[in-house]
């Protein structure tokens, strides 16, 4: 739900605060809670570490960026890959494929030299 043309996005202060201090491109990372907070033009170029209920992940920002939330860019659920052993050696199986694939490749171009 977007917020109302009214009230404008909602930005931190903070954050503000932190991004005039420092230069577009600068190394320094700006570490933020606020997961809510709009990203404006102005951020373009910074890094931000954008906690995510553990730890923080770093976000760099870009013009397509604008107008999207911080919070969007830092994932908090971790995907865990369903199946268990069946999965695992269907994978097997798929690498060892792979593997005798690019084998027999890589002799067919070592017999025509």
């Amino acid at each position: 739900m977007s917020r109302s043309l009214k009230k404008g996005p909602y930005v931190d202060e903070r954050m503000l605060k932190k991004i005039i201090d420092k230069k577009p491109g600068d190394k320094s990372v700006i570490k933020t809670w606020s997961r809510a907070c709009t990203i404006t033009p102005e951020m373009i170029g910074f890094t931000f570490s954008v906690h995510n209920g553990k730890d923080f992940t770093p976000v760099y920002i870009t013009e397509e960026m604008v107008g999207h939330r911080l919070g969007e860019f830092s994932l908090t659920r971790k995907f865990v890959r369903h199946g268990g052993r069946m999965q695992k050696e269907i994978e097997t199986a798929e690498k060892q494929k792979e593997l005798d694939a690019a084998k027999s490749a890589k002799a067919e171009t070592e017999e025509k030299k």
